[in-house]
């Protein structure tokens, strides 16, 4: 897939990690075409760039047509778990992940899938934390479909750069306060952070070249 240009499927674009990885993509020439689907607009204005409105992201029949000879999906899509039960969560982060999934699946089984989950994850879906649990269980079933290839990307803590901002307030202010100790993390301790700009760019890795293991952790982000 290296020697040729990519097609992209974006989800979750207007988000903070998935404004950083839209910004990686059109800067990329080795991009053809990013395709963002999703319920609001970008804001952003490329040629290479399409938006695809749609509102019930548990069914995805309506727009099949629209989906289909893409290379790669980055799934960037997500909630915080915060104040949420664990069947509204797993609703909102298991059941939207896999009905999107299972249906570019279907449609391209050479496309690469990358999902952004988050470190500690639980693999064995019976731990005590709910998030945890839940997004174990979106790991598993995605590495069962029939992609190509499917990446499970775990960073600790992403910095937002370049402006890009989260949509959770209190999660922009903590940003701000904190920008020079992420970014002193971000050199000392990369195990733990990374950046939006990082994850975008290791997203166009793993597309293009793979990667030896499909769970990735803030490390092997950075050193891609």
């Amino acid at each position: 897939m290296s020697d040729r240009k990519l097609k992209i499927i974006l989800f979750g674009a207007t988000g903070m990690v998935g404004q950083g990885v839209l910004r990686e993509c059109l800067l990329d020439p080795g991009v053809e075409r990013v395709l963002a689907v999703g319920r609001g607009a970008t804001g952003q204005r490329n040629p290479r760039l399409e938006e695809l409105r749609h509102d019930d992201f548990l069914d995805f029949s309506a727009i099949e047509s629209r989906l289909s000879g893409y290379d790669a999906c980055f799934f960037c899509l997500g909630v915080t778990s915060v104040g949420l039960t664990e069947e509204r969560y797993r609703h909102l982060t298991y059941g939207i992940t896999m009905a999107a999934a299972t249906t570019l699946a279907k449609l391209n089984p050479q496309m690469v899938f990358v999902y952004v989950t988050g470190r500690g994850t639980d693999s064995t879906e019976r731990g005590r934390v709910m998030w945890a649990r839940v997004k174990g269980k979106t790991e598993n079933d995605l590495l069962k479909l029939p992609f190509k290839a499917a990446y499970m990307f775990r960073p600790a803590g992403i910095q937002p750069l370049h402006g890009i901002r989260s949509k959770t307030a209190w999660y922009q202010a903590a940003y701000v306060v904190a920008a020079p100790l992420l970014t002193f993390l971000n050199k000392v301790a990369p195990q733990y952070m990374t950046t939006t700009e990082q994850v975008g760019r290791a997203m166009l890795a793993v597309a293009r070249h793979g990667y030896p293991k499909p769970v990735l952790e803030s490390g092997d982000i950075n050193r891609l």
